[in-house]
């Protein structure tokens, strides 16, 4: 590998190229003595991400670090076994995805509160997906016993947002 360095020659090309390609590189550029050598393999490099699509080291295929449930406890206190919670009723989910508003405006009062009662048809939050307010109504008569999101969350396709007992 010294030879690069010594004097860039078709020598010293193909040794680039050989690393390029040995290692699945997509380009590599080399720099000494006010000569740049770049060499680029045939196959293109992936196009980056678009704009506004940051992603999380996982999502990226990168390995997390293993966290132990000792490090959690120091730093949320002790760790509490969650028992699932029976939730009799109609679920009521998000049809798309999209954020949750409970009232039509700011300063308006919600559309429903837990123990109001609904009949079908009536609107129990709005639900908002690139820019556009959609209603979501109550699909049966029932009072509404949980609601298990909060004003601005982002809901996923599925799921629950309340409970209509």
């Amino acid at each position: 590998m010294s030879r690069i360095f010594d004097v860039i020659d078709t020598e010293a090309i193909e040794q680039l190229a050989q690393i390029v390609k040995k290692n699945d590189l997509g380009e590599i550029t080399v720099e000494h003595n006010g000569k740049i050598v770049s060499v680029k393999s045939k196959k293109p490099l992936p196009p980056p991400p678009p704009m506004g699509m940051a992603q999380t080291a996982a999502q990226q295929g990168y390995p997390m670090p293993p966290v132990s449930p000792a490090a959690v406890q120091n730093i949320t206190g002790p760790i509490e076994t969650a028992v699932p919670e029976t939730i009799s009723g109609t679920p009521v989910k998000a049809p798309i995805v999209g954020t949750f508003y409970s009232k039509p405006r700011p300063d308006a009062a919600p559309f429903v509160t837990v123990g109001s009662k609904v009949k079908k048809g009536d609107v129990l939050y709005i639900l908002e997906t690139m820019k556009v307010m959609n209603e979501i109504c109550a699909e049966c008569d029932g009072k509404v016993s949980k609601i298990l999101v909060n004003d601005g969350d982002a809901l996923e396709y599925g799921q629950t947002v309340m409970i209509i007992s």
